[in-house]
């Protein structure tokens, strides 16, 4: 029998190579989007073609109500979820004297509490089935911090804390929850870039190439494999070597 992962914000970018790259792997898909219909129904499509079941679920992860008729949705259609990808996520510049009280709120609700709602809705199968697989998207910048950009390092930061506490409670039930930090990556989110900017960004990384969302997805899937069974409770950057 096929596993099922949920990947959050799955329409675009990261999370769309992350889908593509399970299908091939042999899992059926559910594909979580907020407004992008026509790219999720086309993303549905393509993962059919490898011979597994891909349904979309459309459904704001800051929204608690909303995850939870989604979790009951997919359990209906697809069966439990064994794999869960925290994927969706936004990004804001901004001096943090320019921070407002919405834009520091809008970023926490989508990035942690988008994370909390989704892993809580899946996570008692998990536990019930001793075994599953959380892997939450952070960001080099989680790590490291950036300037005109505090609530969103603040918020990925978060979510490596996160990762860890949550690792240390769910262990013993044979659930692993890691956590992927990615660097520059050729996605829509940073389609704001100036190409001067990109170009010294590619230059400060030792690998001096922009990553792909391939590159993210390549580490992601290998975190919900069997190879990974004895990792838990880290942060894996895909960067390039920006962050040392």
């Amino acid at each position: 029998m096929k596993k099922t992962v949920l990947i959050t914000g799955s329409s675009r970018g990261i999370g769309r190579a992350a889908a593509v790259a399970f299908a091939k792997a042999g899992y059926n898909v559910a594909v979580n989007y907020n407004k992008s219909d026509e790219s999720a129904a086309a993303l549905c499509k393509e993962l059919e073609s490898y011979s597994v079941r891909a349904c979309c679920f459309k459904a704001d992860v800051a929204d608690k109500k909303a995850v939870d008729c989604m979790a009951a949705e997919i359990e209906k259609t697809m069966g439990n979820v064994s794999v869960l990808v925290n994927n969706a996520g936004i990004a804001e510049q901004a001096l943090f004297t320019d921070i407002t009280e919405e834009m520091w709120d809008m970023m926490f609700a989508v990035n942690v509490k988008g994370t909390y709602n989704c892993t809580q809705a899946v996570l008692p199968h998990m536990i019930h089935e001793k075994c599953g697989r959380i892997i939450n998207i952070s960001s080099m910048w989680g790590i490291s911090g950036a300037s005109c950009e505090v609530h969103y390092s603040a918020s990925k930061a978060a979510l490596i804390g996160f990762t860890k506490a949550l690792a240390k409670e769910v262990g013993l039930s044979g659930i692993t929850v890691n956590c992927v930090a990615p660097g520059v990556i050729g996605t829509d989110m940073n389609g704001h870039l100036s190409p001067d900017i990109i170009s010294e960004l590619k230059e400060e990384t030792p690998l001096n190439r922009i990553g792909t969302p391939q590159d993210v997805a390549e580490a992601i899937l290998f975190l919900a494999s069997e190879k990974a069974s004895f990792i838990t409770g880290q942060v894996l950057s895909v960067d390039g070597g920006f962050i040392l």
